[in-house]
């Protein structure tokens, strides 16, 4: 037989193995609300070249690749526990029982490291949170592909209705298919029915009521039959507080913003500060994509360093506050064409960092240029930090943040030496580290971060919708602090 052969028959017996993983998966979610994770990515509907893909990822841990056949025993174990709601990470639990000299065995190691889900400690099943989508853009459409696919057993998010000006005939029809179907992030996983006599949309199973209103003052969600829900705001028509409390309407228990609020709302981001909201709070912010993608690393690198002062510089993507060609504009320089040029404007992502990091004392600075890709941009933040360093400690340790900290669902990590825009479409991480671009010369660091400013910053609020509304489960093993 030759090495071919042998690495072919090696990867059969990998997809194998990685096919037995996902009934397991299935229904560890279904029955009992847990998400399988293997370094926190979620291993739930997904297909056999994609778990392989995943544990292949590992190889930024130590240099090789995690093998499904190391992993298997661990989820194998998980079955025999009496688990609650939870999110284990298998990969995590293959790494620290690699590093384990007790001699446990994998079922011994894995009850005591997932101890909190299990038994008296475990949390019990939620009522489910109905979610209202006030608009149905790029974000809004992102947000219910999430919000559907995480429906999971039916007992945490449940996307109930979307509200949306009328549109004229077909409206209805027309609005499924850009859910069902987009030019940037693909096709649906799923299917996707319309019931144009009762104004709803039906995706994997899952009644959506279409709403007309001009105003949010006008709509009465009990009769709906929605109770408590949050609001998930993305049209960023209203921004403080003020205009957001006229979605606090009958049914409606809490408000959630896609943009930067104004004023007194809070602008958060997961991972850094939604443990500060307050359980009575019911007006927040989800600030913007481009505060997403640099806080968390900024935070990471003051923990770490200090930092004195900083500037971000964000190659954004065009949008569709943007014009195709030439028009008028309110703005200075965004009425030229997106497609056409690179544009000079604005951002407020560095004043919204005192928000979110409200202990960070260095001044940040930040302005942006949107350029001619329909999806992901990249921040560029120069820091000056309060003791020398080099490139490879930096690189060391923003590698470690992104696989064992709290902050490893915010920050990712790439070394891949050809890494191009187009590479992170889809990516569900605040932003990723560029480990190639990063430059270091001793008080002086310039990290490089990646991020789909649709789609990761949808996966960011989604994680703040779960969080204030009590079903962000808790992870194990727990992350290193």
């Amino acid at each position: 037989m030759t090495v071919n052969d042998d690495s072919f028959t090696n990867w059969k017996h990998r997809e194998e193995i990685a096919e037995s993983m996902i009934p397991i998966i299935g229904k560890l979610h279904r029955e009992r609300d847990v998400t399988v994770l293997l370094h926190s990515r979620s291993l739930v509907n997904k297909s056999v070249v994609s778990i392989l893909k995943t544990h292949r990822f590992a190889r930024q841990i130590a240099g090789e690749e995690l093998s499904v056949t190391e992993t298997l025993p661990f989820l194998r174990a998980l079955t025999t526990l009496d688990l609650g709601p939870s999110q284990i990470d298998i990969g995590m639990l293959a790494a620290t029982y690699r590093a384990d000299d007790r001699g446990l065995s994998v079922d011994e190691f894995t009850a005591e490291a997932v101890a909190g889900a299990t038994g008296a400690d475990r949390i019990e099943r939620r009522e489910g949170r109905d979610v209202v989508l006030y608009g149905f853009g790029r974000i809004g459409r992102l947000v219910a592909r999430l919000l559907i696919e995480k429906a999971g057993s039916g007992n945490g998010l449940r996307l109930r209705a979307i509200v949306v000006r009328g549109g004229g005939e077909q409206d209805i029809i027309k609005r499924a298919s850009l859910l069902r179907r987009d030019s940037i992030h693909g096709q649906f996983q799923g299917t996707i029915t319309v019931d144009e006599a009762n104004s709803a949309i039906i995706a994997n199973g899952n009644e959506i009521k279409v709403i007309y209103a001009d105003d949010p003052s006008s709509v009465d969600y009990t009769a709906y039959g929605i109770k408590d829900a949050i609001l998930i705001d993305n049209t960023g028509k209203w921004r403080d507080r003020e205009g957001l409390s006229k979605h606090l309407r009958p049914g409606i228990d809490k408000v959630v913003l896609t943009a930067p609020g104004k004023g007194d709302v809070p602008n958060i981001v997961h991972g850094v500060n939604h443990d500060t909201v307050k359980p009575d709070e019911q007006i927040l912010s989800c600030a913007s994509c481009t505060t997403n993608a640099i806080v968390p690393p900024l935070k990471a690198m003051d923990d770490e360093y200090g930092v004195l002062r900083g500037h971000v510089e964000t190659v954004h993507s065009f949008t569709n506050d943007q014009n195709l060609l030439d028009n008028y504009h309110k703005a200075e320089r965004r009425g030229r064409s997106a497609p056409l040029n690179m544009v000079i404007t604005e951002t407020g992502a560095a004043s919204a960092v005192a928000k979110a990091l409200p202990d960070l004392t260095a001044k940040i600075t930040g302005s942006s240029i949107r350029v001619p890709v329909p999806d992901v941009s990249i921040a560029i933040l120069n820091l000056q930090l309060a003791r020398e360093t080099s490139r490879e400690e930096v690189l060391d340790y923003l590698r470690n943040v992104s696989l064992t900290s709290p902050l490893k669902r915010q920050i990712d990590f790439t070394s891949a030496p050809d890494a191009v825009s187009s590479d992170f479409i889809g990516s569900r991480h605040a932003s990723i580290v560029d480990a190639g671009a990063t430059k270091v010369e001793g008080d002086n660091a310039i990290l490089y971060l990646w991020y789909d400013n649709e789609f990761g910053y949808s996966c960011q609020v989604i994680r703040v919708v779960q969080y204030v509304s009590g079903v962000e489960y808790p992870t194990y093993p727990a992350p290193a602090v």
